[in-house]
């Protein structure tokens, strides 16, 4: 991979979460294509999008219920992206630095929304 991605730390979290999955995305169309990396392209892409789109989801909630499963749902999904990222890593030791760049952008996304889940009570 020639330029890793760059995440761009933002306040605005539908921008960051976006720019996240795009990244993923960015990367995953650099991998070799194999029978392992198909598989496991696949379950990452739909986890990060799913970062973005459950939060998306958590911000048009209808009570403070709603606001707070929806944001636990956006936690798994960043926590999920965490772990296929570790198996592209396996998968993909030579992409190691550039996928490391996606799983600290992972952990920090998982961090900020398990701050607003306990926050939100």
């Amino acid at each position: 991979m020639t330029e890793s991605p760059i995440i761009k730390h933002c306040f605005d979290l539908e921008k960051r979460t976006l720019e996240f999955a795009k990244n993923v995305i960015k990367l995953c169309k650099q991998l070799p294509q194999n029978v392992i990396n198909r598989e496991l392209i696949a379950q990452l892409v739909n986890a990060s999008g799913s970062v973005g789109a459950n939060y998306r989801e958590a911000n048009d909630a209808l009570s403070k219920k709603d606001f707070k499963h929806r944001i636990k749902i956006t936690r798994k999904e960043a926590k999920e992206t965490h772990y296929w990222l570790e198996l592209l890593i396996e998968a993909n030791p030579e992409f190691k630095e550039n996928i490391d760049i996606l799983l600290k952008e992972a952990l920090e996304l998982k961090k900020i929304f398990s701050s607003i889940a306990n926050r939100s009570t």
